[in-house]
């Protein structure tokens, strides 16, 4: 596989994480409040842009692996849950949404990871049957 060229699972997963967004948004928009829909929003952006800087870190410290990497992979780590941490806590202490509808937003990744583990796994048992 080229380094430069992203698994197709990866690929799978980052387009079905906006695919799920965008329909999360729609349904809220049409059945929630404005304050649920942008919690909603904002926790899926919040999410996404999390699992790709995630894959990036992960991506740079195996490309470049060296006695160093752990503790490279771990301050990022840090660095990311802080930004992260403080950009939720401005958001829920200004109360510009709704906190359900910001941890159904958040969950947005963690949904779609897990589907894919239920298809994926669906799949191999249905090859192996054959």
């Amino acid at each position: 596989m080229n380094h430069t060229e992203k698994d197709p699972l990866q690929q799978r997963l980052e387009i079905v994480n906006w695919v799920m967004l965008g329909v999360f948004v729609i349904v809220s928009t049409l059945l929630f409040s404005p304050k649920f829909t942008l919690g909603v929003l904002l926790g899926g952006l919040i999410s996404i842009v999390n699992y790709h800087w995630l894959y990036r870190d992960v991506k740079n410290v195996f490309q470049h692996l060296n006695d160093r990497a752990k503790s490279r992979i771990m301050f990022k780590y840090y660095i990311r849950f802080g930004v992260t941490a403080i950009a939720l806590f401005f958001i829920v202490s200004s109360q510009i949404v709704d906190v359900i509808g910001l941890l159904i937003g958040l969950s947005t990744v963690i949904i779609n990871i897990v589907l894919t583990a239920i298809v994926a796994l669906k799949k191999t048992c249905v090859e192996e049957v054959n």
